[in-house]
């Protein structure tokens, strides 16, 4: 038992020193590069004083369009993978995630709402974004439980849903052209015009969420046994299973309110992670929260760079990479019946 807990320290720390060294690449490489050295200097008011304002050009742009950039990934993909992991559990399907039953898409109804009222930024973005959400999560759990859907149908039924709400989304940018123009990048997603008004809020709902399930990883590891085995041990299944789609939707609308319809992280990091951690959310949730910070914040340094000067939204990226994982994965789980 020892051996494994270290094991698992160890494997999370080399992670979490991965994300790390993948976070410092994105502030440091760029347009403009600095080193590793200019970068502290940068970072704590310590530049080239000769350099005058070239110095305080480089300092703007770090603090302004490469620290919210970086610290914006970093949050989304964590969020978006933890949410992910969370929905496989309690929904017990391993191709649940929020891009693909329609959490995304939600959240981005609540975006868009917003837009079209012109409000852009600050607390009521990101509660339109979770609400939008979770009133997705309610509808894919009624529409589960009140038909007894295998779980394919539920994936099936996600993706119908997914379409409507995308439906409703272009209906209004369609209708309102202030609202499709504040919507473009949105609906690609990506990191390009974050901002500390539109992160900090947003920020706040992700590190609350995934505090308390932090604290609940026991709870979840029995819900995810089944009704009848959490019922046994004295569980009020029913409230958890609330607790728990509540606090993946917030997790899911908070990162959707200022990173755009990012899709597949939360299918692709939990099950990478689940080769290593199993199961038990204790271990996964941790896991999944740090390398799918790493995960999306490398894609983002990637689209950046890759046809420098231009630059490649990492939704789109994002989506090369996970539809064909999307379609293994369908083929391999055969609906998510399988759990090996």
């Amino acid at each position: 038992m020892g051996n494994k807990k270290r094991g698992w320290y160890l494997l999370l720390g080399s992670v979490f020193l991965l994300s790390l060294s993948i976070a410092v690449l994105s502030l440091c490489l760029g347009t403009i590069c600095f080193s590793p050295g200019e970068l502290v200097k940068l970072l704590w008011g310590k530049g080239n004083s000769a350099a005058g304002s070239a110095d305080v050009m480089s300092r703007g742009i770090l603090l302004y369009a490469r620290l919210p950039r970086t610290f914006a990934s970093l949050l989304a993909g964590g969020a978006l993978a933890v949410s992910g992991a969370v929905l496989q559990n309690v929904l017990a399907n391993k191709l649940a995630a929020p891009g693909i039953i329609g959490i995304n898409a939600g959240a981005g109804l609540g975006v868009t709402v917003c837009c079209g009222l012109g409000i852009l930024s600050g607390f009521a973005v990101s509660f339109a974004a979770f609400a939008g959400s979770l009133i997705t999560v309610i509808l894919i759990t009624l529409f589960s439980s009140r038909t007894n859907a295998s779980k394919t149908t539920v994936i099936l039924g996600g993706v119908a849903l997914n379409s409507i709400l995308n439906a409703i989304c272009e209906s209004i940018t369609v209708l309102d052209t202030d609202a499709a123009m504040l919507n473009i990048d949105f609906r690609v997603g990506g990191f390009s015009a974050v901002s500390y008004v539109r992160l900090i809020p947003a920020a706040v709902l992700i590190l609350a969420a995934l505090a308390v399930l932090f604290t609940l990883c026991n709870e979840l590891d029995v819900v995810t046994l089944g009704d009848e085995t959490a019922r046994g041990v004295g569980m009020q299944v029913g409230k958890y299973r609330i607790i728990f789609l509540l606090l993946a939707a917030m997790l899911a609308g908070a990162a959707v309110s200022f990173a755009g319809l990012l899709g597949f992280i939360g299918l692709i990091v939990p099950h990478f992670v689940r080769r290593f951690t199993g199961n038990e959310s204790g271990k996964l949730l941790p896991l999944c929260a740090v390398a799918g910070a790493g995960f999306v914040t490398l894609c983002d340094m990637v689209s950046r760079l890759l046809f420098a000067p231009y630059e490649l939204p990492v939704g789109i990226l994002m989506s090369v990479i996970g539809g064909p994982v999307f379609l293994f994965l369908l083929v391999r789980y055969k609906g998510g019946h399988r759990y090996d």
